[in-house]
């Protein structure tokens, strides 16, 4: 989840693998991970959560059952298996209470009160009942009660380290291995590392290209890099990449400047950081694996699992290593 707060990047591309919009999103899971949350005694679940609703502009006490069938439904599409919904309502519930209680502690003023906003950039997605039925149409009343039945057969679960809610970090599809906090976030969290989720390779769009003009692509650097220096040939601009594990690229340089993965990700609006780049003579190629940040739970991978028999429980383990689902 975060490269705003926890940024997943976009709609669009959200719309094209059927994913509601945090799914690609990096939302405040980085600052989640850069604050602790208090003690386990301040981070009780709550029976509502106060949302600024960025549209209104207003403070919404929303119950606790609304708010998770409404995020969760935001997040993953009704159509996955009823066991990956659940892994996905404990993800939502736990990250939920986890930044309730870091603004708790230090309050944003832009929420105006609230313990966070629906506004997807920054924090989860959230659909009321109404957009709901909006979104899904002549599928509402099938899709809503089994995310329902999702939600109440586990709104009592969390997952915790160390009598804390974890940084519960989710993402659309991996290039077939998730990434570490470390690696992505610069903050290691010993149960966001780096796990198979080789189901991934088939998701629908796991693989896409994005072509990129020379003239465009130092316009979107510079846009982040004003003082980027682009000299010689095209062809010379891009060197060798370190690239982890995952296949995620850490670092790359990009003209004069070095940039990670992340950084050049948002610049040029990829689908992830696992890309390969090459010039064709006329323009830049980026082949680019996966959506999203990479860390922690993927959603298309905890659907492949549920379709083979796996649990919640057993998809939660397999994603965050070492967290306990209380």
């Amino acid at each position: 989840m975060a490269e705003s707060r926890f940024r997943m990047y976009l709609l669009s591309a959200a719309v094209m693998l059927a994913l509601p919009a945090v799914s690609a999103r990096l939302p405040a899971a980085q600052a989640a991970a850069d604050m602790p949350a208090q003690s386990s005694a301040a981070v009780q679940s709550a029976a509502c959560y106060r949302v600024y609703r960025t549209s209104a502009g207003t403070v919404e006490e929303i119950p606790l059952r609304d708010y998770l069938i409404g995020a969760v439904g935001a997040e993953m599409p009704a159509s996955y298996e009823p066991e990956a919904l659940k892994a996905q309502a404990v993800a939502v519930h736990t990250y939920a209470e986890r930044i309730r209680a870091q603004n708790a502690a230090h309050p944003d003023p832009a929420l105006h009160g609230a313990d966070f906003s629906d506004d997807s950039a920054h924090y989860l997605a959230f659909y009321s009942e109404e957009q709901l039925r909006k979104f899904y149409g002549d599928a509402f009343t099938e899709s809503y009660e089994k995310i329902a039945a999702a939600v109440d057969a586990v709104s009592d679960k969390q997952l915790y380290y160390d009598g804390e809610p974890i940084v519960a970090a989710f993402h659309a599809v991996s290039a077939g291995q998730t990434e570490s906090a470390g690696n992505v976030w610069g903050t290691a969290l010993p149960y966001l590392k780096s796990v198979s989720s080789a189901g991934d390779a088939g998701a629908p769009e796991y693989e896409t290209e994005r072509c990129i003009a020379p003239d465009m692509l130092k316009e979107a650097v510079r846009a982040v890099r004003p003082d980027a220096g682009f000299s010689g040939l095209p062809a010379e601009w891009f060197g060798e990449p370190e690239v982890s594990e995952a296949g995620t690229v850490l670092h790359i340089r990009c003209g004069a400047e070095t940039f990670t993965g992340q950084e050049l990700r948002d610049a040029l609006c990829l689908r992830s950081a696992c890309f390969t780049v090459r010039y064709d003579g006329e323009r830049f190629v980026f082949t680019v694996r996966g959506f999203g940040h990479a860390v922690g739970m993927s959603q298309y991978g905890a659907n492949v699992m549920a379709q083979a028999g796996s649990t919640f429980d057993e998809i939660l383990a397999h994603y965050y290593p070492g967290a306990e689902l209380r």
